[in-house]
């Protein structure tokens, strides 16, 4: 017989795919959970993982686990849900899964209240640039550009929100004038890299502005944001946060203009976990009372 809080370890192994990712998420030693990954392996007399540079790989014995340990997991959280005290229940850790544009500005700049109503709960708030798997559990709840179509999700739109172009006070005074878009091709952008963007809905820019002379690049939101603030260019801004920033000036608002959508995904099993459903409803209260923010009324 085996050990079956050794599938704690085999679940997030098979997550993370480091030990060193593993053992923090369980606040453990590494050699912990490679000791307990070993002690599993020799009681199912099977190998689960294969090793590699890039770390551990599930084999196909560590595959046909996976959803069993899943169900083990899920029942173990729909246990404690119904046995333990409220109080209890709203403790642990919460991963969320945003783009780094909402995640930094937007939900850092809020958190604050919600860890003083909840002190148990620690939110764990990672910036993606890519979508995130919540059936591999690489999150707790994410927040995407899109509904899924397909999978144990739950999911709920949070808000619109708005892109307008920007450019420093500075930069327009000290550059050729900009009435129309033709205009545009007169002057520098600033923008992602189009073959590093694994997300469709953020391939916008070339479908908003036509030709444009692109200055530079970047995957990471702040950095755009920061050369057009330093006057480099101008650029595609989340309202969101350029209305913070008064050096910024809307360009051609009436032409140009992109909408989109963030959606709250979160997997059925953990839809009415405590902790987890007190972390939604924060998100879902605060983009909703933040909604004219979002559009840049």
């Amino acid at each position: 017989m085996y050990d079956w809080n050794d599938l704690r370890y085999f679940l997030e192994l098979s997550r993370q795919g480091k030990l060193v990712r593993a053992a923090a998420r369980l606040h453990v030693d590494h050699t912990t959970v490679s000791r307990r990954i070993t002690a599993l392996e020799k009681q199912l007399d099977v190998r689960l993982f294969d090793k590699s540079p890039n770390g551990y790989q599930l084999t196909d014995a560590g595959l046909r686990l996976l959803p069993l340990a899943e169900q083990i997991e899920t029942r173990s959280n729909q246990l404690y849900q119904e046995i333990a005290g409220k109080d209890a229940r709203l403790g642990g850790t919460v991963r969320v899964a945003a783009p780094e544009a909402l995640g930094s500005q937007v939900i850092a700049r809020h958190v604050t209240s919600f860890c003083r109503d909840h002190p148990d709960i620690e939110i764990e708030l990672v910036a993606e640039t890519r979508r995130t798997s919540l059936s591999k559990r690489e999150a707790d709840i994410a927040i995407s550009f899109s509904r899924p179509e397909s999978g144990r999700l739950i999911a709920w739109k949070l808000c619109d929100y708005r892109l307008r172009l920007y450019a420093t006070r500075e930069y327009l005074a000290n550059h050729a004038p900009i009435t129309r878009l033709e205009d545009l091709s007169r002057h520098g952008f600033v923008s992602y890299i189009e073959d590093l963007i694994e997300m469709p809905e953020l391939r916008f820019f070339d479908n908003t502005i036509k030709n444009a002379h692109i200055v530079f690049r970047s995957t990471n939101v702040s950095a755009q944001y920061n050369a057009i603030l330093d006057g480099l260019g101008l650029g595609l801004v989340h309202c969101f946060m350029a209305q913070r920033e008064n050096r910024l000036q809307v360009v051609l608002p009436e032409q140009i203009s992109v909408e989109r959508t963030y959606w709250l995904l979160v997997h059925e099993d953990l839809r009415h976990v405590a902790r987890v459903d007190a972390v939604c409803k924060f998100l879902t209260g605060l983009l909703s009372e933040n909604s004219a923010l979002m559009m840049g009324a």
